[in-house]
């Protein structure tokens, strides 16, 4: 499963991503599996995208058609079951990312992650 923050490297600039993380994601790929990513990342793109200076250079209409009509990936919704396993990680503030970690242990994915909060909080597997 792709953190926001990976899945918008992956998509915008690969050359971001740790050798790990690029590995991993082009060993998925080559094998045909899909690459989940949390319905709350599509939020914080759009977030990133708005505003007077946004932080990804790209429209989001054109972003988001892109990530829609790419068979690679796959959102997974926000369910009840994993707003319950919100209500379980206090260890980290952000909404978003325990939204994130939650979505994983839920379904029980590792999370492919930059962010040292969610790797030292060892809530869920990483790849980091």
């Amino acid at each position: 499963m792709l953190d926001t923050h990976i899945l918008i490297r992956w998509l915008i600039d690969a050359r971001k991503l740790s050798r790990v993380q690029l590995r991993t994601l082009e060993s998925a790929v080559q094998r045909g599996e899909t690459l989940a990513f949390s319905a709350v990342s599509l939020v914080e793109i759009a977030v990133l995208a708005s505003g007077e200076k946004p932080a990804i250079k790209i429209s989001l209409d054109e972003f988001f058609g892109d990530l829609n009509a790419n068979p690679l990936f796959r959102v997974i919704p926000l369910t009840y079951e994993v707003a319950r396993e919100v209500a379980w990680l206090a260890a980290l503030r952000d909404p978003a990312d325990r939204a994130i970690v939650a979505t994983a242990r839920v379904h029980k994915l590792q999370l492919v992650t930059s962010d040292q909060r969610v790797i030292e909080s060892k809530l869920v597997q990483v790849i980091d």
